[in-house]
């Protein structure tokens, strides 16, 4: 219930139509192939090009944004070892060198002291106590290899459930830039750039700038509040080096633009940013969340993919480029058939 003099932003002003049929169920055979809509930040206006066009966006002296966070294959299948009941157990996040937050289903019956085996038991775990929000901080133990070798053996990528085709190759659910393991889900906007098209970019005087934040299932939790600012952000790590932070603040000095590729991007360098527009060098946690009111400190521009109705992401756009404009635009890119979500096409605003 919303009270009469509180703030609010309702969830279901970031809504649209989507039709099932317009759902990227699989990657394109090459990256850049996607199709690439442009929104002017300042008109409202939308165009329609391919992906590869992206570089008529940018211009020498600025600087791009990517997240090299390197997707783990989080999701593991196991039995419990007192029943053999099936359990499945998606890894969240690191606490300690083999102790993971964990989301299990079934979640109920995975209480503390609850054991499991997976891969007959090349891995093995004991729940260990129940965390925030009902997930399950659990002690794995492997056949005396290390933890990543067996997880790589046993795991399997964490697609979102809104894709239910298998995916064939996994690396098509990495970046071709991803570098430091730890994500539950994949920087998506990433997905669209090839080593060649990075490599052109680069030869045209734009900056490459890579930062790190470890995505976690928090950015896609579904917001169940009707205010929105009620909505609880998870935490996720970020860190952003001397030389990313050196080479962001060079180009606002310069009077370049930093554009983000994807929204995780936006969310480090934004938590990091000051006012006057900079950004400081450092790692930790973030659960910044940027809906419209949010100024902005230091990203000038976003290339981004197509975001589910009501999620903090659409929000995230919507604070950039307003909420009228954005949502003309996804209701344009419905009418034009784009593809949507994390293996569909793309939107640059500048």
């Amino acid at each position: 219930m919303i009270m009469a003099d509180e703030k609010v932003i309702l969830k279901s002003d970031f809504e649209y139509e989507l039709p099932k049929e317009l759902i990227a169920q699989h990657p394109l055979e090459n990256r850049s192939d996607s199709r690439l809509m442009h929104l002017d930040r300042t008109t409202g206006k939308v165009s329609h090009l391919s992906f590869r066009d992206v570089t008529g966006f940018l211009k020498p002296g600025d600087c791009l944004v990517l997240n090299d966070t390197r997707v783990i294959p989080a999701r593991l299948m196991g039995r419990r070892t007192d029943t053999g009941g099936v359990v499945e157990v998606l890894l969240l996040r690191r606490r300690e060198l083999m102790l993971w937050e964990c989301l299990v289903k079934p979640g109920k019956k995975a209480r503390p002291g609850m054991k499991l085996e997976f891969g007959d038991g090349r891995l093995r775990a004991e729940v260990k106590e129940i965390a925030d929000e009902g997930n399950r901080l659990i002690k794995f133990e492997t056949d005396g290899r290390p933890f990543e070798q067996v997880l790589d053996e046993l795991g399997q990528m964490p697609l979102p459930p809104y894709i239910t085709e298998k995916l064939q190759d996994r690396s098509r659910y990495q970046t071709v830039y991803a570098k430091h393991d730890g994500s539950a889900a994949a920087p998506t906007a990433g997905l669209h750039f090839t080593p060649e098209l990075l490599k052109e970019i680069e030869s045209t005087g734009i900056k490459l700038c890579y930062v790190t934040l470890h995505v976690g299932l928090g950015t896609f939790r579904p917001v169940k509040e009707e205010n929105i600012l009620s909505h609880h952000m998870h935490s996720e790590w970020y860190e952003i080096s001397d030389q990313a932070a050196r080479m962001i603040n060079e180009t606002k000095k310069a009077g370049g633009r930093v554009i983000c590729v994807g929204t995780t991007s936006c969310r480090t360098i934004e938590s990091a940013g000051n006012d006057d527009g900079s950004v400081n060098a450092g790692s930790g946690d973030t659960d910044i969340f940027i809906y419209p009111g949010y100024k902005f400190k230091v990203m000038d521009g976003l290339i981004t993919n197509f975001h589910l109705p009501g999620s903090t992401l659409i929000m995230l756009v919507s604070a950039f480029a307003g909420r009228d404009r954005v949502l003309a635009a996804y209701n344009e890119a419905v009418a034009e058939k784009y593809r949507f979500f994390s293996f569909g096409d793309a939107m640059i605003i500048v």
